[in-house]
């Protein structure tokens, strides 16, 4: 009975660890929002400007942003931005607003469900900005999770992790997701790396369902058949 009710309790254990994992994702989701209405709002006013000393020089980086712009300031459906967005996208290949449209195609595209045409307008998009940059490998991650392609999930959060650049916001909650990948591989010594790192160098990171990593850490190390440390 005592081992009945173990696996009952790791059961538990291993749902509430889904659970947040999927709140970390919007937390992280959502950050991703506040940065693009925070570069939007920059865009538009670089738009103008840029309309104004470029108008003769660069008509198309003109168009482009307008054409940004204008789906940005509407209040559209996924499906009907999605579209939009990839047509500014495929129109505007390589442009500032062309990569930023491919970028919001892609989370349009991914909240659809639609996760392969998600992944490759995702790899449109580049930054300068380690956090927007970040975030977007971290959907694209994601996107491959869905589609049950764990090595290109682990590659794009590995690359997240590392463009990152140790951001305590960011960092760990990605390694949560690695691992979590890990499991699902049953490679419980690579997730449990990932909890250690977690545990190493960001000690402050709070889960938030009463679980530290610690627990995450005992659970991986009795998954392999060693002793807790």
């Amino acid at each position: 009975m005592a081992s009945h009710r173990d696996n009952q309790h790791e059961e538990t254990a291993i749902d509430r660890m889904n659970t947040h994992l999927t709140d970390a994702g919007s937390k992280i989701a959502e950050n991703k929002k506040i940065i693009f209405i925070a570069i939007g709002v920059i865009l538009v006013v670089a738009a103008f400007v840029l309309s104004y000393l470029f108008i003769y020089k660069n008509p198309k980086m003109e168009k482009a942003f307008e054409a940004y712009n204008g789906i940005e300031t509407q209040n559209l459906n996924d499906s009907t931005a999605a579209a939009q967005y990839m047509q500014v996208a495929d129109q505007y290949n390589g442009d500032t607003a062309g990569k930023l449209a491919a970028l919001s195609a892609g989370e349009a595209l991914y909240n659809q469900g639609r996760y392969e045409e998600a992944a490759e307008y995702l790899k449109k998009f580049s930054s300068n900005d380690d956090v927007l940059e970040a975030n977007a490998l971290v959907l694209t991650g994601d996107c491959y999770v869905n589609l049950e392609k764990y090595d290109e999930a682990i590659n794009y959060f590995q690359k997240a992790v590392r463009r990152a650049n140790n951001n305590p916001q960011i960092v760990p909650r990605v390694l949560l997701k690695e691992a979590n990948v890990y499991d699902a591989q049953g490679n419980y010594g690579k997730a449990l790396e990932c909890y250690q790192q977690i545990k190493n160098n960001y000690p402050q990171f709070q889960l938030g369902n009463g679980m530290d990593m610690d627990a995450y850490i005992a659970r991986e190390l009795a998954r392999m058949g060693e002793p807790a440390m």
